[in-house]
């Protein structure tokens, strides 16, 4: 299981765009997946994203990085709307589920 934010992972500076938050998110997991030896999205089977006002536009950011990602597969997906998340700025956490092993 790794969680991952909308930050940039070299500055840690947060957007407030949500679409580049989300872009950049999405991105995270990847990263973070290869880092623990893994190939990335193509073996996450769950995810989970918790999203501050989650509506229409929030949906189709998650949709479209999921289709990008995740071409040859569909993962569950689960969206919670929250209130706030860690940070002030943080609008979006990706929470994933992934199988490393052969």
């Amino acid at each position: 299981m790794k969680t991952t934010g909308g930050w940039d992972r070299i500055t840690e500076e947060i957007t407030r765009d949500l679409g580049k938050q989300t872009d950049q998110a999405f991105a995270n997991v990847e990263h973070a997946l290869q880092q623990a030896g893994g190939k990335g999205w193509e073996q996450v089977y769950k995810v989970r994203c918790y999203v501050v006002t989650l509506n229409m536009e929030g949906a189709e950011h998650l949709v479209r990085n999921l289709r990008k990602y995740c071409p040859n597969h569909q993962p569950l997906l689960t969206a919670v709307g929250v209130q706030s998340l860690a940070f002030p700025d943080m609008r979006i956490e990706i929470e994933v589920a992934a199988h490393l092993g052969s």
